[in-house]
Formats: C-alpha cells, sequence, structure tokens
C-alpha cells in the first residue's frame, strides 16, 4: 500500500512538473510560433528593412563570438598554463565583464570613446581627430566581445582541465618543446569545448539589445532586436505582435539551427577516459616581467578604463563640463538616486529578481532530483523543455509573453516579467543541481529504502536535502543575472513596472548621460563587489 501511494505520489509530482514546465516554457513558444506562422507580413518585413537587420545581427552575433573564442582561448594559455605572476587576481579582473551589464558596459565606453569621450577629447586635443568613434556596427561587435569572452573562457577553462597532463608529457618526451606540445596536443582537443563556446556566444549576442541599441542606433546600425523595440514601441505597424512574431520565428529556428550544429559536433568529439593529471606549466623565463606588465595593462584597460569613465560623467554636473575639483559634484548621483521612476525600478528589480531566485530555486531542485534520481521514459523529454529556454533568445522569451500576456490578464503587470525572468532562467538552477546529483551514489537512497522509508520520502531525505546548497547557489545566480537584465524587461515593460535596467536605459536614451552614468556606476560596482565576495569565499574554501 506505501509502494503504491509513493508511486502515485511520484507520478503526481511529475505530471504537476510538466503541467507547469508546459506552461512556463512551452506556451510561450507555440505562442510565438502560431501568431508568426498566421499572418504573412514578409512584404512588411522586407520593406522595412528585416533583410539588413538580419544581415547585421549575423554578422555581429558571428563576429564577436568568434573574437570571444580567440581572447577565451589566449586566456586558457596564459592564466593557467604559464607561470604568469598574478594569475589569479587577474583572472578575477579580466572575468568581472561578466557582472557588469551588458547596457552598463556600452554606457562607460561611450562615456570612453564616444564623439565627447574622455580618450577622444585627449586625443583630439593632442594628436588632431578623435582616435575612433565607437558608434556603428564595428562598436556593437567590440562591445559584445568584452562582454562575452568571459563566458567563453569559463567554458574553455573547464575544458582544459579535463586534458590530462600526461598527454603533453608525452610529446615532450618524444622531443617537442612545452610550446609545441601545447599547440599539437592541448589546442586540438580543445576544438569541441571552442565550438559549444562560440554556439553559446553567438545565440546570446544574436538577441542581445542593450549594446545595439545604445551604440548600434545612434549610427542607423539596425539589429533584429532593435527593430522588434522600434515595432512595439512605435506603433509603426497595423499588427505589431504577428510581425514581431514573424522575426522571433527567425530567431527561434537560427537558435535551434546552433544547438543542433552543437550537439552533432560534441557527439562526435573524442573523450578521454581515466584520471586527469595536472598539467605543467610552461616557463615563461626572462619574458615573465614584461609579459605580467603586457597583461595587467590589458586587463586594466578592459576593465577600469570604463568604471573611470562612469565615475568622470557621474561626478560632473552636465556633459561637456570640463574634468576638474571644481566642477566635481554628488548631484547627479542623488538626483539619480532618489528619482521616483529609479526608486520604482530599484523596487521591481529587487521584487523580480528574489521572486525569480525563489521560484527558479524550488522548481529547478524539483526537476533536477526527479529527472536525475527517478528512472522514467519521459525524463529526457522534461529535462529538454526545462533546458530549452537556455538556447533560445532573450527576446523570442519577450515576444512570447507578450503574446501569453494579452490572453491571460498578466499583460502590463510585473508578474509577465517574472514568468518571462523564470522561463528564461530555470535552466540555470537545473544545471546547479544536476552536477552535485550526478556525484551521489544512490547506495544512500538504497539505505533509507532498507530503512523502511517509501521511495518518495527517500528522495526528498537524501536527493533533496543534499541538493539544497546547490539549488540556493543557483538562485544566488539567478538573482544575480536577473537584476541586470534588460532585453526582456525592456519590451514588456509597462507603467509602474519599470526595472532599474530599464530606468537606465530611459535616462540614456532622454539625454540624461550624467544620471545614467551615476545609475550605471551604481550597478557596476555592485557587480565587482559580488565578484569580491564569490573570491573571498572561494578562497576560504580552499583552507584546509
Amino acid at each position: 500500500m506505501s509502494a503504491r501511494f509513493a508511486l502515485s505520489g511520484l507520478t503526481g509530482i511529475r505530471v504537476a512538473l510538466w503541467l507547469v514546465v508546459g506552461a512556463v516554457v512551452l506556451v510561450p513558444i507555440a505562442a510565438v510560433v502560431s501568431i508568426g506562422l498566421g499572418g504573412n507580413h514578409i512584404q512588411e518585413l522586407l520593406d522595412a528593412g528585416i533583410v539588413d537587420a538580419a544581415v547585421n545581427s549575423l554578422v555581429s552575433a558571428g563576429t564577436s563570438a568568434f573574437f570571444a573564442v580567440v581572447v577565451a582561448v589566449a586566456m586558457v594559455l596564459v592564466l593557467d598554463r604559464t607561470d604568469l605572476p598574478g594569475r589569479t587576481v587577474l583572472r578575477l579582473i579580466l572575468l568581472s565583464p561578466l557582472l557588469i551589464p551588458p547596457f552598463v558596459g556600452a554606457i562607460a565606453w561611450t562615456g570612453l570613446l564616444g564623439p565627447s569621450g574622455v580618450i577622444n577629447k585627449f586625443w583630439t586635443s593632442n594628436v588632431g581627430g578623435p582616435l575612433w568613434d565607437i558608434y556603428g556596427g564595428d562598436g556593437v561587435i567590440f562591445l559584445l566581445t568584452i562582454h562575452s569572452y568571459p563566458l567563453a573562457y569559463l567554458i574553455m577553462a573547464a575544458a582544459a582541465r579535463r586534458i590530462p597532463g600526461d598527454l603533453e608529457e608525452a610529446a615532450r618526451m618524444a622531443g617537442a618543446s612545452p610550446r609545441r606540445a601545447l599547440t599539437d596536443v592541448t589546442l586540438p582537443l580543445l576544438r569541441t569545448a571552442g565550438v559549444a563556446s562560440f554556439t553559446l556566444v553567438a545565440v546570446s549576442n544574436l538577441a542581445d539589445f542593450g549594446i545595439p541599441a545604445l551604440v548600434g542606433l545612434p549610427d542607423r546600425y539596425v539589429t533584429l532586436s532593435t527593430m522588434v523595440y522600434r515595432f512595439i514601441q512605435s506603433g509603426t505597424v497595423a499588427k505589431p505582435l504577428e510581425v514581431v512574431s514573424t522575426i522571433g520565428i527567425v530567431l527561434l529556428l537560427l537558435a535551434v539551427a546552433a544547438v543542433a550544429v552543437d550537439r552533432l559536433l560534441s557527439g562526435r568529439a573524442s573523450h578521454i577516459d581515466g584520471p586527469t593529471t595536472a598539467n605543467q606549466r610552461i616557463a615563461l623565463g626572462r619574458s615573465r616581467i614584461p609579459a605580467a606588465a603586457a597583461v595587467w595593462l590589458l586587463a586594466l584597460a578592459v576593465t577600469a578604463l570604463p568604471i573611470l569613465a562612469l565615475a568622470t560623467q557621474a561626478l560632473l554636473p552636465a556633459p561637456g563640463v570640463p574634468f576638474t575639483w571644481d566642477n566635481l559634484t554628488l548631484d547627479s548621483i542623488i538626483g539619480a538616486v532618489t528619482a521616483p521612476g529609479t526608486l520604482v525600478g530599484i523596487q521591481n528589480s529587487v521584487f523580480l529578481a528574489l521572486g525569480a531566485a525563489v521560484i527558479c530555486g524550488l522548481l529547478g531542485l524539483a526537476l533536477a532530483v526527479v529527472t536525475t534520481r527517478t528512472k522514467s521514459r519521459d525524463n529526457v523529454g522534461l529535462d529538454l523543455v526545462a533546458m530549452l529556454p537556455q538556447a533560445i533568445p532573450g527576446l523570442v522569451i519577450a515576444v512570447g509573453w507578450l503574446i501569453v500576456g494579452r490572453y491571460t490578464g498578466l499583460f502590463d503587470t510585473r508578474w509577465v516579467i517574472l514568468c518571462a525572468y523564470v522561463m528564461a532562467f530555470l535552466a540555470i538552477v537545473v544545471q546547479a543541481v544536476r552536477a552535485p546529483l550526478r556525484a551521489t551514489p544512490t547506495a544512500f537512497e538504497e539505505v533509507a529504502r532498507s530503512s523502511g522509508a517509501s521511495p518518495l520520502r527517500a528522495l526528498y531525505d537524501v536527493s533533496w536535502k543534499l541538493a539544497v546548497p546547490a539549488a540556493v547557489t543557483g538562485g544566488v545566480l539567478v538573482a544575480l543575472t536577473a537584476v541586470r537584465e534588460l532585453t526582456m524587461s525592456v519590451l514588456l515593460v509597462a507603467p509602474g513596472t519599470q526595472t532599474l535596467g530599464v530606468s537606465i536605459f530611459n535616462l540614456q536614451q532622454a539625454g540624461d548621460y550624467n544620471a545614467a552614468a551615476a545609475l550605471s556606476l551604481l550597478v557596476a560596482l555592485v557587480g565587482i563587489a559580488g565578484l569580491g565576495l564569490v573570491a573571498g569565499v572561494t578562497d576560504r574554501k580552499k583552507v584546509p
């Protein structure tokens, strides 16, 4: 009787998970596909310049992904495989763009390399003419690369750690130099990870909104994301949801194709079984100090200069005012922080971030436990549906919830943004929980069952409780990701529901550059503080 009850309990949980995940993930996707296919807007989109926008999107996403992988490979070789001094601190500094929202980075870099930016002003007064105007397609590619190479590095570094050091040692014993062993043995084995990094970064950059809007549009560089925003906000088309759903289908097909290629190449990749031995670091010799100086200079230029530019703008009363001691003021920071729109944005961002963290934490924990620790033919399907939004651009998710919101009463409320966040970030918790569960032997649950616990009770007492810390970590990552989100929020926003990111974007669009820089500076500093906190926790864990 208890076994039947446990079985029915597990079945009920599984059915409930299917209903929730189907409503959160499959319904918005189906809405985009059905509405997009329901009307013929091809000619209307062609007249609006969708071909140029699609080409710009593919070029900027593909090129930035390529450069991001190149930078990531260079970081792996220099920081992880040589005896460069200060590697740990350098790694943290170079990873800091991961915690700064891309649109904040765009505001910071325009303060450096915009027409009236600090660097261009200095270059014009001393050399003649600006050094480089960041506005335009090349600026979009540059900033997308800056904000995506940390993700590529994390993937490449994890793959490099799984390569046994014995392989390079065998090559050296055969007469190869350390550098030759690195290029002939290690780099070819990183090819699959490079393809995976390229695919993930390209899909993410394909639908980024903040950088193309702030850096591309002033030079009339239109992408699919900015075209969708224009259709939704301007009312220039008769049926905007149908039109943007058509664009959403195109983005969805591109994302599915990219994931299919990644899966195909991953399936063909060769895997090395057996224990992983540590790789010997390459001694830089006399070039150790010059190389360290060059890398430090590059790292500070990429990370510290934009923050200084934000501080410069935030401490001045208006754009164009000379940066002198007498002109420094906190008025922009105080005014930006105390503005009613900012206070509403902060409240909404905190509510949405915490809400998404709690829901994704609980739902992701349940999904990971059920799909990892139970046997059922639908585990694969349930896992794929939960992970599907990771490969879907946020733009498509936002359009889907725009449509669903109109038919459910969620439209123009904070709840529709929360639903989009849960759909987009659920996979973060599932991935965080899945790894420790797979590393835990099932013998613990068997012991619980032999002691008289039902399968459901054993699942809760062992797997669920063991995975709670990982779910909490995943929930924290969801909160940090949600609080900096812009692409979905800017399409789903309504009066009174604006987030902090939307507030900053609106200030920048309205020409209040100093207030936008002030808020961006605070967001960037919070991100850097979070990075330092994570680094401190990591260091404490290493202490025996």
